[in-house]
C-alpha cells in the first residue's frame, strides 16, 4: 500500500466510524486524508468501491497477524490462546475499523453480505486452529466450524466488555478469562 493509499485507507476508516456508512462521503474521506477529491476518484471509483477496499485490506491485515502469531506457539492450545489475546489487542488498537466492521454486519446491501463473506473466511482462519487443537487431544471433539463462530462470538462480546470498561481491567486478564470460560465454560 503506497502512502497516498494508505492515507486515504486510515481516514475512510474514520469517516466512516464517524459518519456511519450513509454519512460517510467522498469529500470527508478527501479532506480527511488531505489529498484532492480528484486524487481519491484517481485510486477509487466510489464509496463502495472505498469501503470494500478498507474491509478487504483491514481483514486481510488482521488474518496476517494472527497467523503469524499463532506460527510462534508451540501448540495449538497456545495458539488459541495467543489469538485470543491478540484480538482483543486489535479491538481496542482499531477500535474504528471494528466500529465500521460491527455496524454493517447486518442487512442485505451487497457490501454487507460482502464483509459477512469476508468475516466467514476470517472464522474459517480461526476454525484451522481449533481443528488443531482437536487433534491434538487438547479440546473435546465437536463441530469445529461451530466452535470457531463460538470462539469468534466469545472474542466480540469480550472486546465489547474491553471497550465499555477499559479502564478497570486489562487485555491480559480479560483474554485469560475468556480462555477459561470458552475452555472450561461457566457451569459451577
Amino acid at each position: 500500500m503506497n502512502k497516498t493509499k494508505m492515507s486515504i485507507f486510515e481516514s475512510a476508516i474514520k469517516v466512516f466510524s464517524i459518519n456511519g456508512y450513509d454519512g460517510a462521503t467522498m469529500d470527508d474521506m478527501a479532506q480527511e486524508a488531505g489529498v484532492a477529491k480528484g486524487t481519491l476518484y484517481y485510486h477509487f471509483k466510489s464509496k463502495e468501491e472505498i469501503f470494500r477496499y478498507i474491509i478487504t485490506e483491514g481483514m486481510e491485515l488482521i488474518k496476517e497477524q494472527l497467523e503469524t502469531t499463532a506460527e510462534r506457539e508451540k501448540d495449538s492450545l497456545s495458539k488459541l490462546k495467543a489469538i485470543c489475546k491478540l484480538q482483543l489487542n486489535l479491538v481496542y488498537e482499531k477500535k474504528d475499523f471494528f466500529k465500521v466492521v460491527m455496524s454493517q454486519l447486518w442487512g442485505q446491501e451487497i457490501r454487507q453480505l460482502e464483509l459477512r463473506d469476508i468475516i466467514q473466511k476470517y472464522i474459517c482462519n480461526i476454525e484451522k486452529y481449533i481443528k488443531e487443537a482437536i487433534d491434538d487431544g487438547l479440546i473435546k471433539n465437536g463441530e469445529p466450524y461451530f466452535m470457531a463462530y463460538t470462539f469468534f462470538g466469545a472474542l466480540c462480546s469480550a472486546a465489547v466488555y474491553e471497550l465499555i470498561n477499559k479502564d478497570k481491567n486489562n487485555i491480559d486478564d480479560i483474554s485469560e478469562s475468556l480462555m477459561q470460560n470458552i475452555l472450561h465454560g461457566i457451569q459451577a
